[in-house]
């Protein structure tokens, strides 16, 4: 369980390993540099929190629109609740290889199918100031593909 959480922090914090990514595949976009923008700290090692900017607290509660990559969280083809990641599976460290690239969590309206082509989804922004051990900090909650 431990791990599984690390594992999550990790890939929110966008912490990243060296990697070789291929440039073309990274999703850059002002709304991916606003969900980077944000910091950690860690109290102890089970605890560690969010330290949100000014930028992102603007769009807290609010529609926000992402591009980016699904990374399944559970078996299936059909996507209720998964990562948003700015770069594909297979370059994603824990995933397959490469770094951790930024990730948001995504609960959708309704399911969407599975695919290796990037998406669009546009939800309402949560900013959760709990500790990012047991919680994702940032996710997009009814979320639509659009």
């Amino acid at each position: 369980m431990m791990k599984r959480i690390i594992l999550i922090v990790l890939l929110f914090t966008g912490f990243a390993v060296k990697a070789q990514h291929n440039p073309d595949d990274q999703i850059l976009s002002d709304n991916w540099d606003v969900v980077g923008g944000v910091d950690f700290k860690i109290v102890k090692d089970s605890e560690m929190y969010a330290v949100y900017t000014p930028e992102i607290k603007k769009h807290a509660n609010k529609p926000f629109e992402l591009e980016g990559y699904i990374v399944p969280i559970k078996d299936g083809m059909k996507q209720t609740k998964f990562m948003l990641s700015t770069l594909p599976i297979n370059q994603c460290f824990y995933c397959g290889k490469n770094g951790v690239p930024i990730m948001v969590l995504v609960e959708m309206a309704e399911p969407i199918k599975f695919t290796y082509k990037t998406i669009v989804v546009k939800g309402t922004l949560k900013l959760n100031p709990g500790n990012a051990m047991d919680n994702p900090p940032i996710s997009l909650v009814n979320a639509k593909s659009i």
